[in-house]
C-alpha cells in the first residue's frame, strides 16, 4: 500500500533528498572506500546519516556463540517492560553496530515498552558468510533458552531491523524454525526496507550509478563482501537470500520500504511471498522517500516510525 501523505511533508522529503544528492556527489562511493574508513566515519558523525548518541543507560552484554563471544545491547524504557524486541542492525553486513542505534531504539522502547536487545554480529568483509547469520541465530537462541530469565524479561517477544538487518531477522526465523523447530516465539517481524534477494532484484539491478545512499555498484559490493564470489544460483541459497526460501510459520510482518529505494522491489515481492505462505503481512511504501529515510529528521520518517511501533503495540497486546 502506498501512504498518503499531505503536500507539505512530500515537499519536505523533496527538498531533502535534493540536498543529500548534493552532498553525496562531493564525497566517495561507500564501496571505493576501506571498510574501516566508513565505519569509522559513521561512529564520529562524519557520513551523511546522524552522529550515534551512546546513551549512558545502554548495557552490553556478553554472549557465547560457535564464532566466539559477541555483545548484545539492551535498552529498556523507563516504565513497565511490555515484551522484547530484538533488534539487527543495517549496514550492508559490513557497517554498523549494536551501539549506534541507541536513540532509536530508546524512543522505540518507550514508545511501545519493548525493552530492546540489539545483536552486535561479526561484520563482513573480514568474517563473511555465513558469520553474520551465525552469531544472530545463537543471539535468539540464547535470548530464547537463558537470556529472557537472566535479564528478567517478559516472554512477548519481536524481531526487526533495517536493511540487511531486516535480511538477517528473516534467516534468524527461518534458521529457528528449519534448525531447532521453533516457531511462534516470535509474535511480529518490523522489517524495514529490507534486502532478500542477493542475486539482485529489478529495481536492484535498473537504479544503476545514481549515488543516493545506495547505487547498484554498491549493493553488488555489499553482496559480495558478505556472500563472496559466488554464481547466481548460488546466491539464490535461501539461507543467503530469503526471497528464495519456503516462508511458512512465520509471524505477521510489517514491510517498510520507500519508493525511491533501489531495494523496492525486495519487499514487494517479499511481502507477496509472506503472505502467500499463510502469514499476516502488512506492506508500506513511503512515497519520496529513499534508503534510510527513518534514519533522518524528517516527518515521513516520524510518520514511518510510528506505523511501526503501531504494529509492535499490536502485535505483542495480550
Amino acid at each position: 500500500m502506498i501512504v498518503d501523505l499531505d503536500d507539505a511533508t512530500l515537499a519536505e522529503s523533496r527538498v531533502f533528498n535534493e540536498q543529500l544528492t548534493a552532498l553525496l556527489r562531493e564525497q566517495p562511493s561507500v564501496h571505493l572506500l576501506p571498510p574501516e574508513v566508513s565505519r569509522l566515519a559513521r561512529r564520529e558523525g562524519r557520513s551523511v546519516f546522524p552522529q550515534p548518541v551512546f546513551l549512558p543507560q545502554a548495557r552490553d552484554i556478553p554472549v557465547p556463540t560457535r564464532g566466539g563471544q559477541i555483545r548484545v545491547r539492551v535498552l529498556p524504557p523507563e516504565g513497565e517492560i511490555t515484551g522484547v524486541y530484538l533488534h539487527i542492525h543495517g549496514g550492508g553486513w559490513v557497517l554498523g553496530d549494536c551501539d549506534e542505534h541507541d536513540v532509536r531504539l530508546t524512543a522505540l522502547a518507550e514508545a511501545t515498552g519493548l525493552c530492546a536487545v540489539s545483536i552486535g554480529y561479526r561484520l563482513a568483509p573480514e568474517h563473511p558468510y555465513p558469520a553474520g547469520p551465525d552469531d544472530c541465530e545463537d543471539a535468539a537462541l540464547w535470548l530464547l533458552e537463558s537470556g529472557l530469565s537472566e535479564l528478567g524479561l517478559p516472554s512477548r517477544l519481536a524481531i526487526g531491523g533495517e536493511s540487511a538487518g531486516a535480511h538477517l531477522c528473516v534467516t534468524t526465523l527461518l534458521r529457528l524454525r528449519d534448525r531447532h523447530g521453533i516457531t511462534g516465539a516470535f509474535r511480529a517481524a518490523n522489517l524495514v526496507f529490507g534486502v532478500f534477494d542477493l542475486s539482485m532484484t529489478p529495481s536492484q539491478r535498473n537504479w544503476g550509478d545514481q549515488y543516493l545512499v545506495l547505487s547498484t555498484p554498491i549493493m553488488h559490493w555489499f553482496g559480495r563482501s558478505f556472500a563472496g564470489d559466488r554464481s547466481v544460483d548460488e546466491l539464490r541459497d535461501p539461507d543467503i537470500s530469503p526471497l528464495y526460501a519456503e516462508l511458512h510459520d512465520l509471524p505477521p510482518a510489517l514491510f517498510s520500504v520507500g519508493d525511491t529505494d533501489p531495494l523496492l522491489d525486495d519487499s514487494l515481492f517479499m511481502s507477496a511471498r509472506w503472505r502467500a505462505a499463510g502469514n499476516d503481512a502488512e506492506l508500506r511504501v513511503w512515497p519520496e522517500s529513499i534508503h534510510g529515510f527513518t534514519l533522518f529528521p524528517l516527518e515521513l520518517a516520524r510518520r514511518a516510525n510510528e506505523e511501526q511501533y503501531d504494529f509492535l503495540r499490536r502485535a505483542v497486546a495480550d
